[in-house]
């Protein structure tokens, strides 16, 4: 298998994992606050990379590399976990998906910010397009009725795409898995706080469901999905490999269908295979 088949493997399989993400958050924060979700799966995800880190014998990373693996825990540690876990309160998972029809754009974007990719005008115009298609479905359906669940997707968006970039970029010499690895190990003693501070008065009240997406979030998508993701970034191009996360809104809305029961509505369908077909394009083009 050729090394650009190996990058879109990797990939796909990152995607596949993060495809379940946003429907355990939901059935997580049914039953715990959101702050305690995202510090404990932080820590949980932490105590793993710690392990990984010590068997592997793993040097330490540079003092020129903290800044970078800050942003990374910035942006997939905190900012995003967070994020959508305080959106989840007011919306579906199945809403709250559509909205990764933006994260193509935005990785793409701190692409060329961050780790200088360059690419064609003709891909900014389909990934702009794409982008426009989910914005619509927003106004349309979610913003009048849940608004704040939509800023915090929207914000999440923008946070994760940062740390996918710069994760894709920083994997190039530390290994995929060494930057998630270090990212948590970094962000460990801020997450470790934060799961203290809002540890629940009572356990009694979170049910087996939540702890199942507890265990999810924590040991799948805060951990071994980034392992393959960044190494995929990092071997295929990060606008390019990014283009695979338009297949995570159509597996992440058959999940909230089948394993929640959630109502997935024609124009959820609809809006996502615009931004796929958009997005396909831009892959089409990109450098």
């Amino acid at each position: 298998m050729d090394s650009k088949a190996v990058s879109w493997l990797n990939g796909f399989i990152g995607v596949a994992i993060f495809a379940g993400s946003l429907p355990a958050t939901r059935v997580a924060v049914l039953g715990m606050d959101p702050f305690f979700l995202t510090g404990g799966r932080a820590v949980v995800a932490a105590l793993l990379a710690s392990l990984w880190l010590l068997i592997g014998r793993v040097a330490r990373p540079q003092r020129t590399d903290l800044a970078s693996l800050a942003l990374v825990g910035f942006g997939v540690v905190l900012g995003f976990p967070l994020l959508t876990a305080l959106a989840l309160q007011y919306i579906t998972s199945a809403h709250s998906i559509v909205y990764l029809g933006l994260l193509p754009l935005c990785t793409a974007v701190f692409g060329v910010i961050l780790a200088g990719e360059r690419h064609k005008p003709v891909f900014w115009f389909f990934s702009i397009l794409g982008s426009l298609v989910v914005m619509a479905y927003a106004a349309r359906e979610g913003l009048d009725a849940a608004w704040q669940g939509d800023l915090y997707m929207l914000a999440a968006v923008v946070v994760c795409g940062m740390g996918y970039a710069e994760g894709g970029r920083l994997s190039r010499r530390l290994g995929g898995w060494q930057v998630i690895c270090w990212a948590l190990v970094l962000s460990s003693p801020f997450m470790f706080v934060m799961m203290i501070w809002f540890w629940p008065q009572n356990f009694s009240g979170i049910d087996a469901s939540a702890w199942l997406g507890f265990a999810y979030v924590s040991v799948f998508s805060m951990f071994l999905g980034f392992v393959f993701w960044y190494r995929g970034l990092a071997q295929g191009g990060i606008a390019a490999v990014g283009q695979l996360q338009l297949l995570q809104p159509f597996m992440g809305l058959g999940l909230a269908a089948a394993l929640l029961g959630e109502a997935v509505n024609p124009s959820m369908i609809w809006v996502t295979l615009g931004a796929a077909l958009c997005v396909a394009g831009a892959r089409r083009f990109a450098s």
